[in-house]
């Protein structure tokens, strides 16, 4: 059978084309002796999964297999968010999790995401191991089923709600956000996160208005469950006809965020992670060490100066991100895509948690979304940030990479080239401070230019040099 490769976040794949039921099995089956190996088995997993076609039985044949390798398994008894899931890992005082999930891919995909004991990603030299024992025959895979398993004890379907709500109240003071009187538009995105907002903020002054809230894995009205443009427009313009305070965006499974202003105008997730710092840093007025993968906003390195606070960049993927904020004991670790790590929670992007610190923030200072962004601004300089995303042919990627590799231009959209950092992909940094990365996805066939700069007539033109040095434009 075709070898299984983790990506940037775990395993997927094409529903029915490579994702497929013994996908899953093998998967399930490579981190069963994975827990074996590390000795983390005795405590047992949490599988969880989201909205997409067929993911709760994808979950449960993955529950399954780790039954018949003799691991206990707590299984959510509906679609949970991934914060919510990883959240159970500490509750539940397991050696991990699985969550079946294909996050922000299109409809056609689906995904197998594994979490450690912390909740957290786990990091590449250790998929590594779990690749290499995912075996070749789903005829080596150890297989329990489900009503067996639920009938002796080892698969326990539970509600991983409300434990991870009462992590919520520890970490954020909700009362003065019920009673603000914020009139709140959530997009779901047709996922994971509808009917959180309402139930965590009910029986205030504060209104939750949703939009995309009900299951539907076609996911209409965008072309994939990702909080960026053009996925979100319908939602910001909902927004404007309500006249919202604010729109909260969650993706398909409620681990990422994208926020829109008064306005109905989208906060792009660079904006969002210079946001996020300011509220710490500023406003609630802790200190502690930031983590943030290259393909973030360079706002936070100033930030860092100002505050006299540590930046430390990573490769992109919160496999890198999450063992870094263990180490370093940081403060809030981030990316480019919009999801955000908190401490005092576990090393995993919330969505949700975001949300909620986004309302504090409007809250505690008074102002708008659009007045924070002006601050921010005040402080550390407008910043504006596009990405490219293309599909190309797999035939062209070793041309592509070698295209990129050699380039060494000394000028990009008349801005003098300052230093090429390579921690994944190659990112050309700017006079300004600004940026142009390149760097192939780890999660789909893709290559993707991104650029953040202080001079927002020049997006298109950076964008545009990075295309040509792909030799793609």
């Amino acid at each position: 059978m075709t070898k299984i490769i983790f990506g940037t976040d775990g395993w997927r794949g094409r529903i029915a084309e490579d994702y497929t039921f013994d996908g899953v099995r093998r998967c399930s089956q490579g981190f069963a002796d994975y827990l074996k190996v590390e000795k983390l088995a005795k405590r047992g997993i949490v599988v969880g999964y989201d909205k997409r076609f067929h993911a709760e039985n994808f979950a449960a044949t993955a529950a399954e297999v780790m039954a018949g390798n003799g691991v206990k398994v707590w299984l959510t008894d509906r679609a949970t968010p991934t914060p919510t899931i990883s959240y159970s890992v500490v509750d539940k005082g397991t050696g991990g999790a699985i969550n079946i999930t294909a996050s922000h891919n299109p409809p056609e995909d689906c995904g197998f995401k594994v979490r450690d004991p912390g909740g957290g990603a786990i990091a590449p030299e250790e998929l590594k191991k779990i690749e290499a024992l995912i075996p070749d025959k789903v005829s080596e895979v150890k297989q329990l089923p489900l009503d067996d398993a639920l009938s002796d004890g080892m698969i326990k379907i539970f509600d991983a709600a409300p434990a991870y709500i009462e992590q919520l109240k520890r970490l954020v003071d909700l009362e003065p956000i019920r009673n603000a009187g914020f009139d709140v538009l959530v997009d779901c995105m047709w996922g994971n996160g509808a009917g959180w907002f309402p139930s965590i903020l009910a029986d205030g002054n504060t209104t939750i208005d949703e939009v995309h809230n009900i299951r539907n894995p076609i996911f209409p009205d965008m072309i994939r469950p990702e909080p960026i443009h053009p996925n979100i427009d319908q939602g910001l313009q909902l927004a404007k006809e309500l006249g919202s305070d604010v729109v909260i965006i969650n993706d398909g499974d409620a681990d990422r965020v994208g926020f829109g202003d008064e306005n109905g105008e989208f906060i792009d997730q660079l904006r969002s992670y210079g946001l996020m710092g300011y509220y710490f840093l500023q406003v609630r007025g802790e200190k502690g060490p930031i983590v943030k993968t290259i393909s973030t906003t360079k706002m936070l390195n100033k930030l860092g100066a100002i505050y006299d606070v540590p930046i430390y960049e990573t490769g992109v993927g919160f496999k890198y991100i999450a063992p870094k904020m263990v180490e370093v004991d940081a403060m809030i670790g981030g990316e480019e895509s919009g999801g955000y790590a908190f401490r005092g929670h576990v090393p995993e992007r919330d969505g949700i948690l975001a949300g909620l610190y986004m309302l504090d923030m409007m809250v505690k200072t008074g102002k708008k979304p659009s007045e924070l962004l002006a601050e921010l601004f005040d402080r550390v300089g407008p910043h504006y940030y596009h990405r490219i995303d293309t599909y190309f042919d797999q035939e062209r990627k070793d041309e592509i990479q070698a295209n990129v590799a050699v380039a060494r231009p000394k000028r990009i959209a008349g801005l003098a080239v300052i230093d090429i950092v390579t921690i994944d992909g190659h990112q050309f940094v700017m006079e300004d401070g600004g940026w142009l990365l390149v760097r192939f996805s780890g999660t789909e066939p893709i290559i993707r230019v991104y650029c953040e700069t202080t001079y927002g007539d020049r997006v298109d033109q950076i964008l545009n040099d990075g295309m040509k040095i792909a030799g793609l434009a």
